[in-house]
């Protein structure tokens, strides 16, 4: 891993992100965009403009989902020291998760379609929509013509695509990927279904304190939106150039539960085989692993059984965080935006503290990080995904 890009309702940029995970302070606010909805909160990125960070042709033409993407992306290859104008982009590829899509586009053209009829539909409608586009429109961006594609495994896809990234180096597929999550989900109709099917948090009266994973309060998540970009490089290949390497993701184990459409199954033996996995690729055991960057959602069932899990493989010596305290639940991008946090909390031996976990729930047999950053050296981490369909992925990432 060589270079990182955070785009997060914390802030643009990772230092802003990083910064905003380690206060502990949500970023949960009521949304205009959510007005008269019976949830109206969510955790949104601050202050993005596309025409200043991106070009004067993104809002006619890129969704915001893919907006964040560009604006992540570009960090990360920046960070990396790799220049697209130099490199090879054969041998590049990208490899983005996103859930959703470009579902604002749809609700606003569909708008249009009632109400002042078909002439009135954008001819890039479809073009800002569909999910792949975000990795279309990165490779546009990026010059990279190598390997293209995205990841689709709901709240679990950008860590899919960083696993899916590893396999493309392994194979000699390419020889850098640009890899993550991008996710605008903060639309009324989406939210509007959440909340149907009882998954968001109806604390609006404190949207501040609504998502509070691990906490005995708790009683859903928070939406968020958001991109995390990573770049990876077989090591020598990134030694030869002197290129800093970050950290390294050392293994990748993926799974379904196969149990429910939406409720994680409760003997969570499909997420303990996915730990496993990533941890005989990395070639570590359960006692190497000394702090988990949790899915941690915030919700009654997802954070009882990734508990459960976690404390029967590991006991309770791992640090465990979430920061969906912090910046909600970005869905498809989660996984990304979490694995770059692990790999700045290697990096810097500072563990995030999870926010609004006021009283840990007693069931949950977990040491998790509350209050204020931990300072812990860590070797090595686990990141953990998980998305309806009962998908799962999980990564191991290790200090360079």
């Amino acid at each position: 891993m060589t270079g990182l890009g955070l785009v997060t309702a914390a802030g643009i940029g990772t230092d802003s992100t990083w910064q905003g995970v380690c206060r502990g302070e949500s970023t949960g606010a009521r949304t205009s965009s959510l007005d008269g909805l019976p949830v109206d909160i969510s955790c949104t990125v601050p202050d993005l403009e596309p025409a200043r960070h991106i070009g004067r042709r993104s809002a006619l033409t890129q969704d915001r989902f893919v907006q964040l993407g560009v604006v992540a992306a570009r960090e990360a290859v920046a960070d990396s020291g790799l220049d697209p104008h130099a490199w090879d982009g054969s041998r590049v590829g990208v490899v983005i998760g996103c859930g959703v899509g470009g579902v604002s586009t749809w609700e606003s053209q569909h708008r249009r379609l009632v109400e002042t009829g078909p002439e009135s539909v954008s001819a890039l409608m479809v073009p800002m929509l569909v999910p792949n586009m975000v990795a279309g429109n990165l490779a546009m961006d990026l010059r990279a013509t190598g390997p293209n594609l995205v990841t689709a495994t709901a709240c679990a896809s950008g860590a899919t695509a960083i696993g899916t990234a590893a396999q493309l180096l392994r194979e000699d597929a390419c020889d850098v990927v640009v890899t993550g999550g991008a996710e605008a989900a903060v639309n009324p109709t989406l939210v509007t279904g959440f909340t149907q099917m009882g998954a968001l948090s109806r604390r609006t009266d404190e949207p501040a304190a609504a998502s509070r994973p691990f906490d005995r309060d708790r009683d859903g998540f928070v939406i968020g939106e958001g991109s995390g970009v990573l770049v990876l490089e077989r090591e020598a290949d990134a030694r030869a150039r002197h290129a800093p390497v970050r950290a390294r993701l050392a293994g990748y184990g993926a799974s379904a539960d196969a149990h429910h459409l939406t409720a994680p199954d409760p003997e969570g033996g499909a997420v303990l085989g996915a730990m496993r996995t990533a941890m005989a690729q990395a070639d570590v055991t359960p006692r190497d692993v000394t702090h988990v960057n949790a899915h941690g959602t915030s919700t009654p069932l997802n954070d009882a059984v990734e508990a459960r899990v976690l404390s029967r493989l590991l006991g309770d010596h791992a640090a465990v965080t979430s920061a969906k305290g912090v910046l909600g639940h970005s869905l498809g991008a989660a996984g990304a935006i979490e694995a770059a946090l692990t790999v700045l909390a290697i990096e810097r031996s500072t563990i995030p503290p999870t926010a609004n976990l006021r009283a840990q729930d007693p069931a949950l047999e977990l040491d998790v990080v509350a209050g204020e950053p931990r300072t812990e050296k860590t070797e090595v981490a686990m990141s953990n995904s998980f998305g309806f369909g009962g998908q799962n992925a999980v990564l191991i990432i290790t200090a360079a």
